[in-house]
C-alpha cells in the first residue's frame, strides 16, 4: 500500500484517468463509468480522505487536502500527467489539483462540481451525510436526483455498507456541517480558472437540487459546458454511459495553447 490514501485501479493503456467521487461516496459508485473506460485506459478511482478506506487519512475534510493527498499519491506511482475527472466535491478537488500542478492535468472533466459558486443545498447535504439506514439512504438519493432517475438501490447499498465502518457517520457530519457552513460553500476565484489551459469538459444536469446549474454560466469561453437535461446532481448514477463517452471525448481533445506572457501578467 502507497499511503492511507486508498485508490481502486483497473484496467491498462498510455493515458491514465483518475476519478473523484463527490461528498459522502466512494470509489465504487464509478463502476458503470469505468467499465467501457478501463478497455482502453487505466482508471484510478479514489477514495477521498475522510470517505471510505480513505476514513483515517490525516487532516481529512476540506477540498485543500484532499488535492494535496492525491497529487502527492500520483508523484509517488510515478504519474506525470493523468486526466482528472470529479463529481461534486471531487470537482472542486479535481480545480485544485490543476491549479496547483497543471503539467500533471492533460484533461479536466467536472460533474456538477462544486466551488463555482455559493450555492449550495446544505440542509440537504447534511441530511444526506446523516443518513445511516438504507431506507434513508435511498431517499436523500432520490431527492439528489433528476425527475427520470432510475433506481438507485445498488448504489445505496455500497454508501450504507461505508457508513456502516465506525467513525465514517460522524467524519462525514463534521465534513458536511464545514462545508455548508450558513448554506454557502467556498467558491474557487474565476480569474484562476481561466489560467487552465488543459481541455476543461463541465457537466450539469439540468435539475441539480444542490448545486445550481447556472455556477456553470460565464466560465471561461474555452471550457465546454454539456447540460444534461432532467438529470439532477447524481451523474455517475443517473447517466453512466454518458458519463464515460464525454470523459472518452474530453481525454481525446487536445490543450489550448499557452496564453501570451503579456497577457498572463497582466491577469
Amino acid at each position: 500500500m502507497i499511503s492511507s490514501l486508498h485508490a481502486a485501479e483497473q484496467g491498462a493503456g498510455s493515458k491514465t484517468i483518475v476519478l473523484l467521487h463527490g461528498f459522502g461516496g466512494c470509489h465504487d459508485v464509478w463502476g458503470e463509468v469505468i467499465s467501457p473506460l478501463s478497455a482502453s485506459a487505466r482508471t484510478l478511482a479514489y477514495d477521498l480522505p475522510g470517505h471510505g478506506l480513505s476514513l483515517d487519512f490525516p487532516d481529512a475534510g476540506p477540498a485543500k487536502v484532499a488535492a494535496r493527498a492525491i497529487l502527492a499519491d500520483l508523484s509517488k506511482r510515478a504519474l506525470k500527467r493523468v486526466h482528472l475527472v470529479g463529481h461534486s466535491m471531487g470537482g472542486a478537488v479535481a480545480v485544485l489539483m490543476a491549479l496547483a500542478e497543471p503539467e500533471k492535468v492533460a484533461s479536466l472533466t467536472l460533474l456538477a462540481p462544486g466551488g463555482l459558486g455559493p450555492e449550495i443545498n446544505g440542509p440537504l447535504l447534511r441530511r444526506f451525510a446523516a443518513a445511516s439506514e438504507l431506507s434513508e439512504i435511498l431517499a436523500c438519493l432520490a431527492a439528489m436526483s433528476g425527475p427520470r432517475a432510475r433506481s438507485f438501490d445498488h448504489a445505496a447499498n455500497t454508501l450504507c455498507q461505508m457508513r456502516g465502518r465506525p467513525g465514517q457517520l460522524e467524519k462525514l457530519i463534521e465534513i458536511a456541517a464545514a462545508m455548508t457552513r450558513d448554506d454557502r460553500q467556498g467558491v474557487i476565484p474565476r480569474d484562476l480558472l481561466d489560467r487552465l489551459a488543459m481541455p476543461v469538459m463541465v457537466v450539469w444536469g439540468s435539475d441539480d437540487p444542490v448545486l445550481p446549474f447556472t455556477h456553470a454560466d460565464g466560465l471561461p469561453a474555452r471550457f465546454h459546458v454539456h447540460h444534461v437535461l432532467e438529470a439532477g446532481h447524481m451523474l455517475i448514477e443517473e447517466a453512466p454511459d454518458l458519463i464515460a463517452r464525454i470523459i472518452q471525448r474530453n481525454i481525446s481533445r487536445r490543450a489550448r495553447p499557452a496564453r501570451p506572457k503579456l497577457a498572463a501578467a497582466a491577469g
